[in-house]
């Protein structure tokens, strides 16, 4: 195992990227010195950069945080969307660790997952914005309430399927998810599912005050 000597700059990283590691593998129950052990660093090293274990948790989760809103952020910007989906899967065994990691931050449940998951509805809430504004997306009339839910059965599909999963390894059980998921919801998301607005329409006028004060949000 490579040994991080004090004064590399890539110490911390180093040690942010192991603790990512065991902590979506194995738990968030891991402790300090196995971390340093794995990384290949002293303890006080660890203590250094990063102080108590939960001071190195909070890092982690807004690495992972700002790492996904990124990948949002690079979704609705790109020129060639379908070119950026297509890079995108081919690099996807590098997103297994970030994806473990997130799906037991969210499952330790209490105010961390509550603000993890806060992060995660705002960033979709802001890209999706974006997406409307560049003409990508479609308007909602209720941006908030869409984003929310997009993010939260996407994950909550993501966190039963891992759930579920007798794959042990990261990439192995990320690859098989995303074998099942990424065809129906591009279908969902670029044709729709129902041939008709009547369904929502009538909810619309149901609500009699919707969100946003008009009920009559643009058709396809």
């Amino acid at each position: 195992m490579h040994t991080v000597q004090d004064g590399d700059p890539t110490a911390a990283s180093r040690i942010r990227e192991t603790a990512i590691d065991l902590f979506g593998r194995d738990g968030f129950d891991v402790g300090l010195r196995t971390i340093a052990d794995e990384a290949g660093v002293s303890l006080g090293l660890i203590r250094h950069h990063f102080g108590a274990k939960h001071q190195l948790r909070a890092a982690c989760d807004e690495h992972v945080l700002q790492l996904i809103d990124n990948l949002q952020a690079e979704r609705v910007e790109v020129a060639e969307p379908g070119k950026h989906l297509l890079e995108q899967l081919a690099g996807l065994d590098e997103l297994a660790p970030l994806v473990q990691y997130m799906v037991r931050a969210l499952t330790a449940g209490g105010p961390t997952a509550r603000a993890f998951l806060d992060r995660i509805v705002a960033s979709t809430e802001t890209h999706l914005d974006h997406g409307v504004e560049t003409g990508t997306i479609k308007p909602s009339v209720d941006a908030r309430a869409r984003a929310r839910y997009l993010a939260v059965t996407g994950l909550g599909g993501m966190l039963l399927d891992y759930a579920l999963s007798d794959e042990d390894d990261a990439v192995t059980a990320w690859r098989a998810y995303t074998e099942r998921v990424t065809l129906p919801t591009l279908e969902l998301y670029t044709q729709g599912l129902l041939t008709d607005r009547e369904m929502l329409d009538t909810y619309l006028l149901y609500l009699k005050d919707p969100p946003g004060g008009d009920p009559d949000v643009p058709g396809p």
